[in-house]
């Protein structure tokens, strides 16, 4: 058992010592995102859901990337449908990138279009955030990350024909609604 123990940490190590490369440039480019499939039944109720989020960045100078990013998602529940479309886009200011490990804030616009069928219920949302993260190259082309969004702005249309907007603002510091992701970086 002792080698077993001491293997893995000579292999953890080795990696560790490997990855002390990495980092972020002007002309940079990274892709990341976001993928979740959900499956829930209770009773003789079941609910699917599937979302797929790609986003795509550039670093325009030393500490600055934009980026954009596509969404889709749809929920099924029984007989009704939900079908998310999202677009949006970001900037990070990045303290050090071209260390490993980088902090960033993070500002971003987003558009949401949510239908629902057999309703035929249409919905629009654009919201802003705001929020900081930290990158942590494990190689010279991946990175792990976390996002933390810590403020947030959005008006919801709720359909419009004569219906009120709701028009949300969220400030908080639940770290309960960390992100963490890959990146990519060519």
């Amino acid at each position: 058992m002792k080698k077993v123990i001491l293997t893995a940490v000579a292999v953890l190590g080795f990696a560790f010592a490997n990855a002390q490369t990495g980092g972020f440039s002007k002309g940079d480019a990274f892709i990341s995102g976001a993928l979740n499939v959900n499956s829930t039944k209770e009773g003789d109720a079941k609910a699917n859901n599937f979302t797929v989020e790609p986003r795509v960045g550039y670093f325009v100078s030393e500490n600055i990337a934009i980026g954009a990013k596509l969404g889709f998602g749809t929920t099924k529940k029984g007989d009704d449908k939900t079908n998310n479309f999202t677009a949006g886009a970001f900037g990070r200011y990045y303290f050090t990138p071209a260390s490993q490990f980088s902090v960033y804030g993070q500002a971003g616009l987003d558009f949401t279009n949510r239908k629902e069928k057999p309703r035929d219920y249409k919905e629009n949302e654009i919201g802003a955030n705001v929020g900081l993260g930290l990158s942590y190259f494990l190689s010279n082309h991946f990175a792990i990350e976390a996002t933390w969004l810590g403020l947030g702005y959005s008006v919801n249309n709720n359909g419009g024909h004569g219906v009120d907007k709701t028009n949300t603002f969220d400030f908080g510091t639940d770290l309960r609604a960390v992100s963490f992701g890959v990146v990519y970086k060519f």
